[in-house]
């Protein structure tokens, strides 16, 4: 028996089946894999690589003379002499106590752990305040004083040498720490209010409105409610305030002149400075190794704040951006 042949769809030109049934058949094809040029690969290597070498670069121009301050500080003046970058033969811990006894550094860490102490305490006391009150209420001239703080944060600091040292000459607070404290506070008044204001500002309205209707008052809503949701701010601008202070130098300069030989109202950066002039122009077995010393212990309460304090201002400076 012959079988007969299948039958094909066939159709003219002008028939939108035969044209929709050899379309479907092309569009239903696979399309050929596209595999990327090697060049755009190497671009996009090229793009991911350089921030890397820059942030390498970075580290190792932060590390690498810090690593050099330590190594020195555990050697002899011979030793940094003969080989300022080659490792001690014998570690010599002993420096940092004579840097601590006998070149005063003892003396210059605790002036500047009082002054910065209470420097930051009272900037974060009258910063806190001032942005709780500009943040939640307004009045007259409010805004004013909001933008008066901003022109604070764009006054340059050597502009106002000439006339602080008037000033504390005339208030009898020259050559003293409490004087310095106040000058602390004044200089780190601007940029705190303008963090800490825009923090208020993202927590909710509720909370003290609820303390208002239990009977709270001003003061005890601010410092029993709002001050303790204001945690991260405050750490956050409290790590920024401690190292500016730390590290200050020209406001000690001018502001805390010497009062007697021992140099006893010196700062730690006063006294770095003034321990490495002396190491220029005298001579002594020990005093180059007592300066690497005192570096390290400048630098020791800087680099436990930051490692201690890291996430904490991470997390403030978040939640005072996001309301």
């Amino acid at each position: 028996m012959t079988s007969l042949p299948t039958p094909t769809a066939t159709g003219s030109p002008g028939d939108p089946g035969a044209s929709g049934a050899s379309g479907a058949s092309g569009a239903s094809a696979p399309p050929s894999p596209h595999l990327p040029a090697p060049a755009f690969r190497g671009a996009r290597l090229l793009g991911d690589g350089i921030p890397q070498l820059f942030l390498v670069a970075w580290a190792l121009l932060v590390i690498l003379p810090m690593a050099w301050v330590l190594i020195s500080s555990l050697k002899t003046n011979k030793e940094i002499y003969d080989s300022p970058f080659g490792l001690p033969a014998t570690p010599q811990f002993t420096t940092y106590v004579e840097a601590w006894q006998t070149a005063n550094i003892g003396r210059f860490f605790l002036n500047t752990v009082i002054v910065v102490v209470c420097g930051v305490f009272f900037t974060l006391l009258l910063s806190s305040m001032a942005a709780y009150v500009l943040a939640r209420y307004a009045f007259p001239g409010s805004r004013f004083i909001y933008y008066l703080f901003l022109v604070g944060m764009t006054f340059p600091l050597f502009l106002a040498i000439v006339p602080l040292t008037k000033v504390t000459q005339n208030l009898g607070l020259q050559q003293t720490l409490p004087g310095l404290v106040i000058v602390y506070v004044a200089f780190s008044l601007p940029f705190s209010v303008f963090f800490l204001t825009a923090f208020f500002q993202s927590l909710p309205n509720e909370l003290a409105e609820s303390a208002f209707i239990d009977g709270a008052g001003h003061f005890r809503t601010f410092f029993s409610i709002m001050l303790p949701l204001a945690k991260p701010g405050l750490i956050s601008i409290g790590v920024f305030n401690f190292l500016g202070q730390w590290n200050q130098y020209l406001l000690p300069l001018v502001l805390n002149t010497p009062k007697d030989n021992e140099r006893s109202n010196f700062l730690l950066t006063q006294g770095l400075a003034d321990l490495a002039l002396r190491t220029r122009y005298e001579s002594s077995s020990t005093s180059l190794a007592q300066m690497f010393a005192g570096l390290v212990i400048a630098m020791i309460p800087v680099l436990v704040v930051y490692v201690v304090f890291q996430r904490r201002v991470e997390e403030g400076l978040t939640a005072g951006a996001l309301k």
